[in-house]
């Protein structure tokens, strides 16, 4: 029998030893391999080059928290089974596995009003009929239906592993150092009281560090301008192609992405011929996109063409931040002037320029609260215990509109 308690040498935490055969069995499928193909940060790499890290290096990274998590737990007296273990794990490693290509970006472009997480939970239900039930506890804890509340916390929460991995992670590759969160120091002042999780007073500071560093990497890399642009872009293009096909248009595609540009994949589709979804789904992967756009770029129709070859070239929509949306007159002056240029209709010219907005609300107390737990066993939200953050600056929702467009 082969060993499979692998170590694997991760540039932010250093050697990572893959626990058990179990764990090792789920990193070894097809569906959680699927995730080396899938970058974490979508486009981000057109303004920060060095974010070329995946989505399986990001699962790697939170597996390898929610067990430093976990003995911590263990060693403060809270009971969590072996199976309790395996299961949180399990579910840290699949938690992602329902991303398409470019992850958020595409997201409601191939397939409608469908969340990730839907793609994820059926995977993962999949993968357990596979195993011959041994994903019972992973799916029950990744639904919020265990019974010990605070494991599904550490899966999805306010101080979940899920964001203390990729908020070091990020930081590490894209060089913007704001990120750089003390997760070690967060996951060593967990505790747990009344089936929720709690942080001890002595670890205020890292939490109060953890809020203001989310808040700048949002600002200054997940919703950077360029990078918004570029994903805007990304959908037109996708837009552009599933129109083109729904008219006739034989376009070069994979049978992954064939699939999706040829049917509306919506809730409705999904329930109906779930396997065949599923199994397109999971062939589907990023460079599905690029080989697509690079032969798009020399496609007869001037908007997918002009929109695939700014893409593989680095010849991004220009975007202007507002604080009020774009006026009508504003979109029409520009749509008039691609008509024109192009020579095409003002439905066609309405791909070269996007307008929407964008917004961040950090933290929510009645979402989910980050509780801080004091020595005479008293248990403060960190909107009280903090001296020092403005609560109401980072719970109030920020709002910016843009208007990107091609430069003529």
């Amino acid at each position: 029998m082969s060993n499979k308690r692998k170590i694997i040498n991760d540039p932010v935490f250093g050697f990572i030893t893959i626990p058990n055969d179990f764990l090792y069995d789920i990193i070894q499928h097809p569906y959680l391999q699927r995730l080396n193909r899938i970058k974490q940060m979508g486009l981000a790499s057109m303004v920060y080059p060095g974010a070329q890290h995946t989505r399986m290096h990001h699962s790697i990274g939170a597996m390898y928290l929610m067990n430093e998590a976990i003995n911590i737990l263990r060693s403060k007296g809270q009971d969590i089974t072996e199976e309790e273990a395996n299961g949180a794990m399990a579910a840290i490693l699949l938690h992602d596995v329902g991303h398409g290509p470019f992850s958020h970006a595409l997201e409601y472009t191939l397939t409608e009003g469908i969340h990730h997480e839907e793609f994820s939970l059926l995977l993962m239900e999949h993968l357990n009929r596979e195993m011959n039930g041994q994903l019972e506890t992973c799916i029950s804890i990744f639904k919020n239906e265990y019974p010990k509340k605070f494991l599904h916390q550490l899966v999805s929460g306010q101080l979940d592993v899920d964001r203390l991995d990729y908020l070091r992670r990020d930081s590490f590759f894209t060089g913007v150092t704001e990120g750089n969160i003390g997760s070690a120091r967060i996951i060593k002042m967990l505790d747990v009281r009344n089936d929720k999780l709690v942080v001890e007073a002595k670890g205020i500071y890292s939490i109060e560090n953890f809020l203001t560093s989310r808040r700048l990497m949002y600002w200054q890399v997940y919703l950077h301008k360029t990078a918004v642009a570029a994903e805007k872009m990304l959908i037109k293009v996708l837009t552009r192609a599933k129109e083109l096909v729904s008219q006739g248009t034989k376009l070069f595609a994979s049978p992954a992405l064939s699939f999706f540009l040829e049917n509306e994949v919506n809730d409705n589709f999904l329930r109906q011929d779930k396997d065949i979804v599923l199994h397109h789904f999971v062939n589907l992967d990023d460079n599905d996109i690029w080989c697509a756009l690079k032969v798009w770029a020399s496609h007869s129709d001037i908007v997918l063409s002009k929109l695939s070859l700014s893409l593989i070239d680095r010849i991004l929509f220009k975007i202007e931040i507002t604080d009020t949306p774009a006026s009508e007159d504003q979109k029409q002056e520009y749509i008039c002037k691609y008509a024109s240029l192009f020579a095409i209709s003002k439905h066609e010219a309405s791909y070269f320029y996007s307008s929407d907005v964008i917004y961040t609300n950090m933290y929510n107390e009645a979402d989910d609260s980050i509780d801080i737990l004091y020595n005479d066993g008293t248990i403060k939200d960190i909107s009280e215990a903090s001296d020092m953050l403005n609560i109401q600056l980072l719970s109030k929702k920020v709002e910016k509109y843009y208007f990107s467009y091609l430069k003529l």
